[in-house]
């Protein structure tokens, strides 16, 4: 018991690691860890309870609740509070000084997460294919756009900005610290977190929760429908925002430069370094993969069980 909880802290820590960084997402730690399926169902599992308990629903939502998988979740939340909280100033020294080397780390980890998962489809066809490229071009173009820096942002701004940062968070390929990037948002965010102001933390973290609770419901649904094309879409999004990892951005400053939508040319004397960081980082992911080999879930008992307590709990609810 005491080693599993371990792990999942351990499950925790990177995904939280992966989520400080703009560009790559805790998510896609999640799939590769083989998590995926059971985290969005847990989460799911938990959302329809708190639904049902606004509903007025209180005893229904109390058993519901007492099925989710309590230790897998705060194990978990734990390892992705204690990351966060550590490592957000590593992370900003880290663009600020290292740029290059630290983008072309989580470039080789998300391209090598990429070709692990293409093995999570059961049988490529021409569709999904095509579904994957439009969407891996759809987040090539789309993550050009980029606001620069917001201010003193209001209460409303900060809960928005969590919820549409765990939206993007719990996918693949989606980075929520890319999100905060782009609607100027990343800066207020990551101070707040390493000056422990806890009031913007808390607004923030409101936001995540609604956000959250919503996104997963309907994406655990997908994925239990449609799974070969929901794992497409997925790994259209994990190609599609290799563009903000390019070690190489142009940008007049480390820190304005990272995450830019230009891309420049690599100077030679920068990729031997470059390739050898990309090169530990894919070794990493596959020695991640095949930590969490044990763990992969595909559509298993687990998630399925809790869908069908989710179902006949929906069907309850007037």
């Amino acid at each position: 018991m005491v080693r599993r909880i371990m792990a999942d802290v351990a499950r925790g820590l990177a995904m939280g690691a992966a989520d400080v960084v703009p560009g790559v997402s805790g998510g896609t730690v999640a799939l590769l860890l083989g998590i995926y399926d059971r985290l969005v169902a847990q989460v799911a599992h938990l959302s329809t309870s708190a639904s049902a308990a606004l509903r007025g629903h209180v005893r229904l939502a109390f058993r519901m609740a007492a099925q989710a998988e309590w230790s897998f979740l705060a194990a978990l939340a734990a390892g992705i509070a204690i990351a966060v909280v550590a490592l957000v100033e590593l992370v900003r020294y880290g663009i600020e000084e290292q740029p290059v080397g630290l983008s072309a780390a989580f470039f080789g980890l998300v391209l090598a997460t990429a070709v692990i998962t293409r093995r999570e489809v059961s049988r490529w066809r021409w569709e999904l294919v095509a579904t994957a490229a439009a969407v891996a071009a759809a987040v090539f173009v789309l993550l050009g756009v980029r606001s620069g820096s917001v201010t003193d942002p209001a209460a409303a701004v900060i809960i928005a900005a969590g919820t549409l940062a765990v939206c993007a968070m719990i996918l693949p390929g989606i980075s929520g610290a890319f999100v905060l990037l782009m609607i100027g948002l990343y800066d207020p965010i990551t101070a707040a977190v390493s000056q422990r102001d806890l009031a913007t933390v808390s607004l923030f973290a409101l936001g995540a929760a609604v956000g959250l609770g919503l996104f997963s419901r309907l994406l655990a649904f997908v994925l239990e429908r449609r799974r070969d094309a929901v794992i497409a879409v997925l790994l259209g999004l994990m190609a599609g925002s290799l563009r903000v990892l390019w070690p190489w951005p142009v940008g007049d400053t480390a820190a304005e430069g990272f995450g830019n939508a230009a891309l420049g040319a690599p100077p030679a004397s920068e990729v031997p370094g470059a390739l050898l960081a990309a090169a530990v980082a894919a070794a990493l992911a596959v020695a991640l993969r095949r930590f969490g080999g044990s763990q992969q879930q595909r559509v298993t008992e687990l998630p399925r069980s809790n869908s069908r307590r989710r179902a006949s709990a929906t069907k309850r609810l007037p």
